[in-house]
């Protein structure tokens, strides 16, 4: 069996946006999965995200105030299909981030992760897969608006960023 998800994070409305894009919402709507990183800042976008998913996992974020403590875990570990993921709001700096994630995540497949609003896709040397999907409503430095879409099929990974343009927002 394929499973079909949406990695997001970093959110942040309505301070960055009154809502999340159109795409990502279809994508939300089609998902099998839905994995949001962290950094919500409003309980009404955890509800509305929560309420739109067929299976849902997510964490809060450092922008996450104490309303969220007994919502969402700072850290989330889960199964698809054959592979183990990890999902954590933050993991430090660039430099580095892939042999911390092996000494702090050795049991993990995949590590989901936000914070940078900057689109990450590298293998750690244990063969962990990190996935930072950006910001669909904060870019701040990066080109585009983003987030990823993918599918797991046992222990085989696809995954895609989606970019939209500011212009197309």
């Amino acid at each position: 069996m394929t499973t079909s998800f949406v990695l997001l994070s970093d959110t942040h409305l309505p301070k960055r946006a009154k809502d999340l894009p159109a795409g990502l919402w279809a994508d939300i709507d089609a998902a099998d999965l839905v994995v949001h990183a962290g950094d919500w800042v409003d309980l009404a976008t955890l509800d509305a995200v929560q309420g739109r998913s067929r299976r849902f996992e997510g964490v809060r974020g450092n922008n996450d105030g104490p309303e969220f403590d007994d919502r969402l875990p700072l850290v989330a570990r889960f199964t698809v299909e054959d592979l183990r993921f990890a999902l954590v709001h933050e993991t430090g700096a660039a430099t580095g981030r892939e042999r911390r994630a092996d000494a702090a995540y050795s049991d993990t497949d995949v590590l989901v992760f936000g914070h940078s609003h900057i689109p990450w896709d590298s293998v750690a040397p244990s063969g962990m897969r990190l996935l930072n999907p950006g910001s669909p409503t904060d870019r701040r430095r990066q080109p585009d608006f983003t987030w990823m879409r993918g599918t797991v099929d046992g222990r085989a990974l696809t995954v895609e960023t989606v970019r939209l343009p500011p212009a197309a927002r």
